[in-house]
């Protein structure tokens, strides 16, 4: 295994400039059939870590972004299933993440997610002797997003100038 870092949504092998348009999702459905995602699907699979991950809703007060984090228990580290390129005429090395839909225990945050593996199927996924119906069942059977928790957190998250440290904190209510 190793370690290196991916410019976030993937610039394809093939393309000639930056894209327009955000490629920083590769959908389960289609992953090994889109354009952008397919090569890499077959040969480039990567493991992306983080302990934790942001999704919103939409505040029926006011209408403004609620941010939540999810995480699993106890804060463990995890790895999203993920992909990634590199594109030699741009010399820019980049990277998606493979979602789905979402499980229930978390549907009413969003309508998709990011396949989180488990640990035991690191090796596997990152085999690309693997491939097809074979590599697509590793992200459906060996995923723990089910054991996620979640909570609200500070909408002091949603500025990408807020430079605090906890924007993991739970928010606490003052009523």
């Amino acid at each position: 295994m190793e370690l290196d870092y991916g410019r976030w949504w993937l610039v394809p092998f093939f393309a000639k400039q930056l894209p327009k348009a955000a490629m920083f999702n590769a959908r389960i459905e289609t992953v090994d059939t889109s354009g952008a995602f397919r090569e890499p699907f077959k040969s480039k699979r990567c493991l992306i870590p983080a302990d934790g991950y942001f999704e919103w809703t939409i505040s029926e007060t006011d209408r403004k972004k609620d941010p939540w984090l999810l995480q699993l228990p106890d804060h463990q580290g995890f790895s999203f299933a993920g992909l990634w390129a590199y594109n030699d005429k741009l010399d820019v090395t980049s990277c998606a993440i493979i979602t789905a839909p979402v499980v229930g225990h978390i549907a009413h945050i969003h309508t998709r997610m990011p396949i989180i593996l488990d640990q035991s199927s690191y090796s596997d996924w990152l085999d690309t002797e693997i491939q097809g119906k074979d590599a697509k069942a590793l992200l459906l059977d060996q995923q723990i997003d089910d054991d996620l928790v979640f909570h609200r957190v500070g909408r002091e998250v949603n500025s990408s100038r807020y430079e605090g440290t906890d924007t993991k904190k739970p928010l606490v209510n003052s009523a």
